[in-house]
């Protein structure tokens, strides 16, 4: 999770702020029309941001008439302000929106109805239905999806072999993995096998990865079900590594960035991520971009999915809907553009070529896409191909209700059996479940 992977942030405290969204405040759908949003590159980002205002400058252009005005909120989704700006009728017109809270915004009457505009995004019908049915409530879409991804493992190549393991063959179960951690480890001086987080979020984040990946469930009919077999294993094996083979580190990771840099900084085998933790790893925290690998999730029984959507708010006149919607086809949508356009973000310097999304799947606009990254790669595809053939039979699953809440109470057993040797793994999740159970019954 990160800016682009948002399954870290906040679902609670959502206020109701506007009206169901049944109709637009003017009907005028034509003439000069001004639009807000979201998602411009910060100023520190100077290439990407470059190029965003010359998206803009491009989109303008071919849309008389229409003023786009930019947002450079980071991260763009912010659960610290997103109930302020609404309440205080500051949201833009096109913002984005994690998957941990489609239902929340939709529900509450955050987002508009765009069912009948969903034609002005010219490749809706290629995005994956699944992924489409997450922004659809009684029939009606209230988003257009921009990325869809699942987790696997991401992996040091030049520590593997380093340690005498082979980086064409990683690891497929949580034993192989334990078992190169601690080789990993063996090299000494500061090396760690397997990066876990601990609290922040994070922590119960990496243990519903974990849980699916074995199996488990989170919740089950409104209940919690991480009280398992499946939950145990996930905190014995941590348990067992850490103090045992001593292959997970002292250090207790909280920040989700704190495992990428500890990734970048080259000692470090192996963390659970989604592909473009590599891009992060190599463009924002100066990995080497020959040392990273991505393999499909340990054992395969599924893992987590996210994403996020562009939404409009339900605000908008009909005409800012449509240049709304046109600003989301263009700028996300297109192969070759926007954000598609990879020969441009080759020459930019920035890392094409992890196979970061698959929103789009095995469509011929997807299929473009892809062709269109793979041509302008600057990294080494064939490192990620263990995590695209890897996760073609793995079965996704979305997180569960009140997810940042549960995650925040299981950040407590995470923490506890990487810091304490006699950590009673029961207790602790007996003690979660009955702290979730109380969060789930809550209306």
């Amino acid at each position: 999770m990160k800016p682009r992977n948002l399954a870290i942030f906040l679902t609670a405290g959502l206020v109701m702020t506007t009206a169901a969204c049944g109709g637009d405040k003017d009907s005028d759908a034509g003439g000069d029309v001004t639009i807000t949003v979201a998602c411009q590159p910060a100023k520190t980002a100077a290439k990407q941001r470059e190029a965003w205002n010359a998206d803009v400058a491009a989109f303008e252009k071919a849309h008389p008439g229409v003023k786009v005005k930019s947002t450079d909120q980071q991260p763009c989704f912010d659960p610290k302000t997103f109930a302020a700006k609404l309440a205080g009728g500051q949201m833009e017109t096109v913002f984005m929106v994690p998957v941990t809270n489609y239902a929340d915004v939709i529900a509450k009457g955050q987002a508009k109805d765009i069912t009948a505009s969903t034609g002005l995004v010219k490749n809706f019908g290629d995005i994956k239905q699944d992924v489409r049915d997450m922004l659809t409530k009684d029939g009606k879409v209230y988003g257009v999806p921009n990325v869809s991804y699942s987790v696997g493992l991401v992996y040091n190549r030049a520590v593997f072999e380093k340690a005498g393991l082979d980086p064409d063959a990683p690891p497929k179960t949580w034993d192989e993995v334990r078992a190169a951690a601690k080789k990993i480890a063996g090299l000494g001086d500061g090396y760690v096998g397997f990066g876990e987080y601990g609290g922040g979020g994070t922590g119960g984040w990496h243990f519903a990865q974990a849980i699916f990946s074995r199996g488990g469930e989170m919740v089950v009919d409104g209940k919690a079900a991480f009280n398992s077999p499946e939950g145990k294993a996930v905190l014995q094996t941590l348990h067992d590594m850490r103090f045992e083979d001593k292959s997970t580190g002292s250090k207790l990771n909280i920040g989700w960035e704190s495992l990428m840099q500890q990734m970048a900084a080259g000692k470090t085998g192996m963390m659970l991520g989604a592909p473009d933790v590599v891009t992060d790893v190599v463009q924002k925290f100066q990995g080497k971009k020959d040392d990273y690998g991505i393999a499909a999730i340990p054992e395969g029984k599924a893992s987590l999915t996210g994403g996020e959507a562009y939404m409009i708010n339900p605000e908008a006149s009909a005409a800012e809907t449509k240049a709304g919607l046109q600003w989301i086809d263009f700028q996300f949508n297109t192969p070759g553009k926007g954000r598609h356009d990879y020969a441009r973000g080759k020459a930019n310097g920035e890392a094409v070529g992890v196979p970061n999304n698959d929103y789009m799947g095995d469509s011929p606009t997807g299929q473009k896409i892809a062709e269109d990254r793979k041509a302008n790669a600057v990294l080494p595809v064939e490192y990620y191909q263990p995590y695209v053939e890897g996760s073609k039979s793995v079965e996704f699953k979305l997180e569960p209700e009140k997810a940042q809440e549960i995650y925040a109470v299981l950040d407590v057993a995470m923490s506890a059996v990487l810091t304490r040797e006699n950590a009673d793994i029961d207790k602790l999740l007996a003690d979660a479940e009955s702290k979730a159970n109380a969060i789930l019954a809550k209306s």
